[in-house]
């Protein structure tokens, strides 16, 4: 009741009229804690658990007494349609109180942002790129747009800490803090983080203040889950209609996603996948069966390459709880997105990670329901000849570490720390000087150096970046010995492509009549079709100097590719993967086709061997090592093996993901290689540059290819590369003992006919 009767009246009056009977826990420790401290806050708490009200009731009430002279909040989210969905729950909130609200991104009208220019008050949304472009361009204007700004909003900060554009928001905040003056609060918000330490002090950073994060109860698990998984009897033949088969309804799809179609029946569910190519091929799929069933298009899509009213239709409609509508989505719906109620959640193979996995789970299950979710997992029948490592079902193993791992530890993905970020520290000295017009070298690097996420770069690697950048024209001396931006500098920061630090490309946009349907990497020729949308369109017309093309609609379905990191997995998964095929627990989420896999799985580990052996004989000279290891790690190892192939005569080696490695050892062992690798990385350790080719320039982030090539190698060793969990598991491994002989076909027959029935 003593946060309750802190709160304004307008608050109160706001939790009446919405019946609730009682705070939560994370409203009442955030209340405590604005209301008596002066610290920065971290507020971890499950989805829907109320973070956005805990973190706004003390601050209204606070600006209700005591209404700032300028902005008193920043509200930095990582998506437009997080900002555009809060923006319409905190007006709602702000209703007849005075307090404006304003969001600040690509898609807002240049009207409303000249509201908060001409009177600067209130709350202001606004995602990192358009918080740059603002840095750079109304550098006059911060004094007065942000004088007595007194609280700094983050939220979804587990998908922004230990990235370039987590580390671009803290440059932003620390060069806002040198131009007015103040020091706001900060305020985190998130409901997976998985070291609450390293994200503390990665909220904190530089800010001046203590960051506290309150301690709160765990919420018990309370899932509706479920896994089941389905063998592709025959390929997909459903593409493109064809003068031979445009009347042919006898077009095959796997019972998968027929599956997917089933779960989601007459539910207002959402389909998540880990790409957009295949988004976009289960909404065409699921359109597919709709039509062939007689049965309307509920069917809505939702990923970064499509039109802005594309996905804020999909929004829309999952808003009301009158439809029942499915969205198939990527990334862009697992954030705290307000849809309503929605029912349940389809996950598409394997999430990646614990965090994605409790995000999209806790998408559904929101007032007073639990969450429930169905992975549903697709596989080709393996034939005989299949190689052992390609027959475990590694998809369905991860799903169950992945699980498993929250259950039993509450385990989530602890940050990673970036230590060479180069690509942003290019940016941000372009930045830093366009809005400063000229400084020294000295000042400059002064006020670059200065920026939080440079703290581990040496002054000498950023002379050598700065020298660089002269060197290729970004930077320019004048006769007065002060820096100012060169000529291809000030062409890439007009550019509002510049303000973003995570790739982009020279996309086109497509559009069918009036409607802006999404954008394209390179356009197709005219007369070419491709899927977009969950549909499929033909090429009408190319205007390639603008970058439009010119499309109309046409039936069927086919695939899409785009380029794509799909993220790191940590070495905890792969660890309880292992233990997955040793132990004999039938979990209970497994359905009939999973649970059996999973048995064939079982069988097929423990009499090849691999439930106890780590590297196994293939048959010929041909191994395969499963090292257990996340992808870091296992990044080191093969490169470690790649680098003393002579030496150890080792040759043809291959790779999936972070699973297993394949290799030829002509006349060795597999057992002796391990057994000296052990031996020389006990002894020697390992040299991570030594890894790295004197002539490679590894390019991973946006502007990696104006950085010079040593400083990239230098990045990648210290960023992309881990020894210290490879040397122990190479030991751990050589302590195994012999592998067993190479599986003869004849030991197999019983479990390839557990995989044919």
């Amino acid at each position: 009741m003593s946060v309750f009767d802190s709160y304004s009246p307008f608050i109160r009056e706001f939790i009446y009229a919405r019946g609730w009977d009682q705070l939560s826990e994370i409203q009442v420790s955030a209340a405590d804690i604005l209301f008596h401290t002066d610290h920065n806050l971290l507020l971890p708490s499950q989805t829907a658990s109320g973070k956005t009200e805990a973190a706004f009731f003390p601050i209204l009430s606070e600006f209700y007494e005591d209404m700032p002279r300028s902005v008193g909040v920043i509200y930095i989210a990582p998506l437009k349609s997080l900002i555009n969905d809060q923006f319409v729950r905190i007006t709602e909130l702000c209703n007849e109180t005075g307090i404006p609200v304003y969001h600040w991104h690509g898609d807002v009208a240049a009207s409303h942002k000249n509201k908060v220019m001409k009177d600067p008050k209130g709350i202001l949304q606004i995602t990192p790129e358009s918080l740059e472009g603002m840095l750079i361009h109304r550098n006059s204007d911060l004094l007065r747009l942000f004088g007595d700004l007194r609280y700094i909003i983050i939220d979804e900060i587990h998908t922004l800490t230990g990235t370039d554009r987590g580390n671009q928001i803290l440059c932003q905040l620390a060069r806002l803090r040198e131009r007015t003056g103040v020091s706001p609060r900060r305020i985190g918000l998130s409901a997976t983080i998985g070291d609450m330490d390293r994200a503390a002090a990665w909220l904190g950073a530089a800010s001046g203040r203590e960051t506290v994060v309150p301690e709160i109860t765990p919420a018990k698990i309370r899932w509706r889950l479920g896994m089941e998984h389905f063998y592709i009897k025959e390929k997909d033949v459903a593409e493109i209609p064809s003068a031979e088969n445009a009347g042919n309804d006898a077009i095959s799809l796997d019972l998968g996603y027929e599956y997917i179609y089933d779960c989601t029946r007459d539910r207002k569910a959402i389909v998540f996948s880990n790409s957009r190519e295949e988004t976009e091929y289960v909404t065409a799929t699921l359109r597919q069966i709709a039509e062939r069933r007689g049965e309307p298009d509920v069917f809505l899509i939702h990923h970064g390459f499509l039109s802005a009213s594309i996905r804020e239709e999909a929004e829309m409609r999952m808003k009301d709880d009158d439809l029942r509508h499915v969205v198939c989505a990527t990334v862009t719906m697992e954030l705290g997105i307000d849809i309503g109620r929605l029912e349940r959640v389809i996950q598409s193979g394997a999430p990646n990670t614990v965090s994605s996995f409790l995000q999209r789970l806790g998408r559904s299950g929101r007032r007073g329901d639990p969450p429930e979710m169905m992975m549903v997992f697709r596989e080709e029948n393996p034939l005989p000849n299949t190689p052992l490592p390609q027959l475990i079902p590694w998809e369905l193993l991860k799903a169950i570490a992945v699980v498993q791992l929250y259950i039993e530890e509450r385990f989530i993905e602890p940050p990673n720390i970036r230590k060479q970020p180069y690509s942003l520290m290019f940016q941000q000295t372009l930045s830093v000087l366009a809005a400063a017009g000229a400084l020294t070298p000295a000042a400059l690097a002064e006020r670059v150096m200065a920026l939080p996420p440079f703290q581990y770069v040496t002054k000498e690697d950023y002379k050598t970046l700065m020298l660089s950048m002269i060197q290729n024209d970004w930077l320019e001396m004048t006769e007065e010995r002060e820096l100012i931006l060169g000529l291809r500098g000030e062409r890439l920061v007009n550019s509002f492509k510049f303000y973003a630090v995570f790739k982009d490309t020279d996309d086109y946009t497509v559009r069918c009549e009036s409607d802006e349907i999404g954008i394209l990497n390179s356009p197709p020729p005219v007369g070419d079709r491709f899927a977009l949308a969950g549909r499929v369109w033909e090429v009408e017309d190319l205007d390639l100097p603008r970058h439009l093309i010119y499309v109309k609609p046409v039936k069927g379905k086919m695939e899409v590719a785009w380029p794509g990191d799909y993220g790191e997995v940590h070495t905890r998964i792969l660890e309880r993967m292992r233990q997955v095929l040793r132990e004999d627990t039938e979990y209970p989420y497994l359905k009939e086709g999973a649970l059996k896999r999973l048995r064939v799985a079982r069988a097929l580990a423990r009499s090849t061997g691999l439930c106890d052996h780590s590297i196994l004989r293939l048959g010929g000279y041909t191994w395969a090592l499963f090292p257990w290891l996340g992808t870091r790690s296992f990044r080191t190892l093969r490169r470690y093996l790649v680098r003393n192939a002579g030496a150890f005569r080792l040759s043809g080696l291959e790779f999936e993901g972070c699973h297993y490695m394949t290799f030829k050892l002509e006349g060795g062992n597999g057992d002796d290689l391990i057994r000296m690798l052990a031996e020389k990385t006990a002894a020697e350790g390992v040299d991570l540059e030594s890894l790295i080719g004197e002539t490679e320039a590894p390019v991973f982030e946006k502007y990696d290819e104006f950085i010079p090539s040593a400083l990239l190698r230098k990045a990648y060793r210290d960023d992309k590369l881990r020894s210290d969990e490879m040397i122990p598991r190479l030991a751990q491994i050589a302590s195994e003992g012999r592998a067993p002989r190479a599986a003869d076909p004849a030991d197999m027959e019983e479990v390839m006919e557990t995989f044919e029935h």
